[in-house]
């Protein structure tokens, strides 16, 4: 118990810098310098005003100098990251795998936001995550057998995951008549691929399908989109992929209960 609520505050911690990718990578800019401050009136915020969640709390969502709102944006992340941090840790232990499986989701929620925001996945994420779990393959608890074996599984994976989301944007584009996956989501696949292999591959993109089809569908409900509106899928490859790296439940075990 003491360990997943230490693993949480990380977790919070992690969140706000996370939050200073989100909003610096899609600009261009420097995510190290120069400190946290305000995007409106460009003020540096005191540490007392950048405490995560507290600080958005007691300011009111509010710049405590512009009185500009503050996207709730910056608590979800926060709340989000501390959440699966305390969930990894649980599952995991402090061990290397965790490590590795950690700095995943942590590029996953950046993406994610990212894509939401501007329709765009960038290429540091998506590849860093391919080449993060190609190399650190022989460590995964996702792959069996011995370390060579393991890499080729993970090798499997990044090329199903490049070749069946390819082959849906080939499709969607010829039934569509419109771009039905940008080559970000295609990276993205192939490199959740290096961390799941080829099965998981297949039941990231089907919970991210569900995911995004039922997002989608409550967006034309309440009318914040039109028919032929994209939405991004990044986030909803994220939800498949983090659901498969924790191992909640294979997707191929409930298959074979039927």
């Amino acid at each position: 118990m003491f360990t997943s609520i230490v693993a949480a505050i990380f977790g919070l911690a992690i969140g706000s810098f996370l939050n200073v990718c989100i909003y610096r990578l899609p600009e261009k800019k420097s995510i190290v310098f120069p400190g946290s401050h305000c995007p409106n009136c460009n003020t540096f915020i005191k540490w007392y005003d950048n405490i995560p969640v507290l600080s958005f709390i007691v300011l009111g969502a509010k710049c405590r100098h512009c009185k500009k709102k503050i996207s709730y944006r910056y608590p979800s992340v926060e709340l989000i990251t501390a959440l699966l941090t305390a969930l990894f840790v649980y599952k995991f232990g402090i061990t290397i795998w965790l490590t590795v499986s950690l700095v995943a989701v942590y590029a996953l929620i950046v993406l994610s936001f990212i894509d939401l925001q501007t329709f765009t996945i960038p290429d540091e994420l998506s590849l860093g995550i391919l080449v993060l779990g190609f190399l650190t393959s022989f460590l995964n608890p996702n792959f069996s057998g011995e370390v060579l074996y393991k890499f080729a599984q993970s090798l499997i994976g990044i090329l199903c995951g490049f070749g069946l989301i390819y082959l849906t944007a080939v499709i969607g584009e010829f039934l569509f008549k419109k771009e039905a996956m940008g080559g970000g989501d295609i990276k993205l696949l192939a490199g959740v691929g290096a961390f799941v292999g080829w099965q998981g591959v297949i039941s990231t993109l089907i919970i991210g399908s569900l995911a995004g089809t039922l997002y989608g569908v409550y967006l034309l409900v309440t009318k914040k989109i039109k028919k032929r509106d994209p939405i991004p899928f990044g986030p909803f490859l994220s939800i498949g992929a983090i659901v498969n790296l924790y191992q909640v439940v294979s997707f191929w075990d409930i298959l074979n209960k039927f």
